[in-house]
């Protein structure tokens, strides 16, 4: 029974090396003007551990993909098939390729570069006036299956994913350059996860197995000694999740297929897997945690554990994390579930000092 568990969890029979020690993780989005405002705030309220710090993706980024799916309204070879206003997951434009035309990677700029160049000043001045020189630039960077499927739809997937990857990869290819080992990409992927949740459990394993090679040829076909971590996600959008999960299972079987399918010399830094859904607090029963102790991720992986909510008493969370860590086997570093863009200012705020509370003891 245990080697067909450990089968279905896509366990690869490699032995897991997590760090010792806590550290707060930022998912990305902070609710601030601008990136000097959303690092400061940041560091403010986090004086504790922490690896990298992301630029807040503050203006147009703060709803993550919107901004960019949105200009391919004026892309020249798209046009839209159906229309959307983004209230809810069914509530979203869907485009086409023009007849006549062809998507080529060349026309897709997705901002990422700009957004480094931009931001890059501010994390600068910021890490030498707080003395946290240890910081790492993160940068987000959305899935390219996530990118064909949010903009065509699911047969955007099949057809028209390669421009989006080959687009991706450019794109961590410049900021590479300019940043070098000093930045680490946090590579985002709600879909793969929601895929693997829905999956019927027989089928779970081959469904994670095929969408971690997609995540892991970003990877591969990126500069060498380039840094990632991936982020895993239920969706986020208005602060909503789009699906749930019935254990940590589905985190499990594509956090152990990504592991098996990394490819080497591509420093695989941190998996960062939601435990909270969106506006809804983790799940307390230790039972939904369970599914862990098979989680295997190869080297120095760290396991993120995203379930940090400021609905949930301290005390809960507090013994939510000894339940995790458990599971797990060793300490995990702190974060909420996605990023902070979707929440209030208010309740922010209440989840960076979350996150520090539950961090710091």
């Amino acid at each position: 029974m245990q080697e067909f568990l450990q089968r279905a969890a896509g366990y690869d029979g490699r032995v897991s090396t997590p760090a010792p020690a806590r550290a707060a993780h930022l998912v990305g989005s902070i609710p601030a003007p601008d990136a000097q405002g959303a690092m400061e705030l940041a560091l403010g309220e986090l004086d504790v551990p922490l690896r990298s710090l992301p630029d807040g993706e503050t203006g147009e980024r703060y709803h993550w993909i919107v901004h960019i799916i949105e200009a391919f309204r004026r892309h020249p070879d798209l046009e839209l098939a159906s229309d959307g206003r983004w209230s809810d997951y069914e509530d979203v434009p869907r485009f086409r390729v023009r007849r006549g035309h062809r998507l080529s990677s060349a026309t897709l700029d997705f901002g990422h570069v700009a957004a480094y160049q931009d931001s890059r000043p501010a994390f600068e001045r910021m890490r030498a006036e707080r003395g946290r020189a240890e910081l790492a630039f993160q940068a987000g960077v959305p899935g390219d299956l996530d990118m064909a499927l949010f903009t065509f739809g699911p047969l955007g997937i099949l057809r028209h994913r390669a421009p989006f990857r080959e687009a991706t990869v450019r794109e961590i290819a410049e900021i590479h350059r300019l940043g070098g080992d000093e930045v680490v990409f946090q590579i985002e992927v709600p879909a793969e996860l929601v895929f693997v949740a829905r999956a019927p459990r027989p089928l779970r394993g081959l469904a994670a197995g095929l969408l971690a090679r997609g995540i892991a040829r970003l990877a591969r076909e990126s500069p060498e000694g380039a840094r990632f971590g991936i982020h895993l996600c239920l969706g986020d959008m208005n602060h909503r999740a789009l699906t749930a999960m019935t254990d940590a299972g589905p985190v499990v079987a594509l956090g152990n297929a990504i592991a098996a399918a990394w490819p080497q010399g591509r420093p695989f830094e941190f998996l960062h897997v939601p435990f909270a859904a969106a506006e809804v607090p983790p799940p307390t029963d230790p039972a939904w945690y369970a599914p862990l102790r098979l989680l295997r991720l190869s080297g120095g992986t760290r396991l993120i554990a995203g379930f940090v909510h400021e609905d949930q008493p301290l005390e809960v969370q507090r013994e939510l994390r000894q339940v995790i860590e458990r599971a797990w086997g060793a300490p995990v570093d702190i974060a909420t579930s996605c990023g902070l863009g979707r929440r209030a200012p208010d309740r922010a705020l209440a989840a960076l000092q979350r996150t520090a509370e539950l961090t710091r003891d």
